[in-house]
């Protein structure tokens, strides 16, 4: 067992977000760091008089929260965008709001039941402080907002870990992305696109995580672009050639796919 897993391990703990409570807990990260922290340029905070932030994806999707053990304080949050069970030829928001070369990523040749969209991977920017994971606003300043209560419940964020831990301690965007490992191992998704940022699929290569650009970037809550891959090639890869990230992702091996 390596640092950066018993790191995780000793600070976080992923949780699924399979009841109302939780998923009310989902939505209001999402609010706080899409509409009132702004990482989406285009959503406003008074457009969500609830502190909830929704839409018409969630209710055919799963989700999972990122919870900080040493506060019990909900950090993170991402969410898998199944296929519509309604609906089974309805678009997923990156076939929609970008441009998905087929030459790149041919999605018409792949089984829709086995293909799901990473959506709404957020973190509470007060949360934690390291250089390589600050946002940075319009600006130019790293942002900070008010936020820092969620609930009434105060985050205590880095100040409840010592520098050595922080080091040791895996980007929460990995972290994030053992979430998806989890959910997709449930629902036993085989490929994986997403709208991003060019910049987090350069810090996932780190991790040997990164996806494979299947169109040009366009605005779409800002300059995002469509990636995907499949599944099986991302784990082949890592076990190969990132082994520390690879038990991260996977929690040892408990949350994987044959290959």
């Amino acid at each position: 067992m390596n640092d950066s897993y018993s790191g995780f391990r000793s600070f976080f703990e992923i949780v699924v977000a399979d009841t109302p409570e939780l998923l009310e807990a989902v939505y209001r990260i999402r609010y706080q760091v899409l509409c009132v922290q702004n990482s989406f340029p285009d959503m406003n905070a008074s457009d969500y008089p609830d502190q909830l932030e929704k839409d018409e994806y969630d209710d055919h999707s799963c989700h999972a929260l990122l919870r900080f053990k040493s506060t019990g304080q909900y950090i993170g949050a991402v969410r898998l965008i199944l296929p519509d069970p309604n609906d089974s030829e309805k678009l997923l928001p990156v076939e929609v709001n970008t441009h998905v070369d087929s030459k790149l990523c041919d999605l018409k040749n792949i089984h829709r039941a086995d293909m799901a969209e990473i959506s709404r991977a957020v973190i509470l920017s007060q949360f934690d402080r390291r250089k390589g994971e600050r946002r940075k606003s319009r600006d130019g300043e790293s942002r900070r907002s008010d936020d820092s209560k969620s609930n009434g419940n105060v985050i205590r964020s880095d100040k409840d870990r010592r520098a050595s831990d922080r080091r040791s301690t895996p980007h929460l965007s990995l972290l994030l992305m053992a979430c998806v490992m989890r959910l997709s191992v449930k629902h036993n998704i085989k490929y994986w696109i997403s709208a991003m940022e060019p910049a987090l699929n350069r810090l996932l290569r780190f991790y040997g995580l990164n996806f494979h650009c299947a169109g040009p970037t366009v605005n779409y809550h800002g300059i995002r672009r469509p990636y995907c891959i499949k599944v099986e090639e991302v784990l082949s890869r890592m076990y190969k050639e990132n082994y520390e990230s690879w038990e991260v992702l996977t929690e040892c091996g408990k949350y994987n796919l044959s290959f």
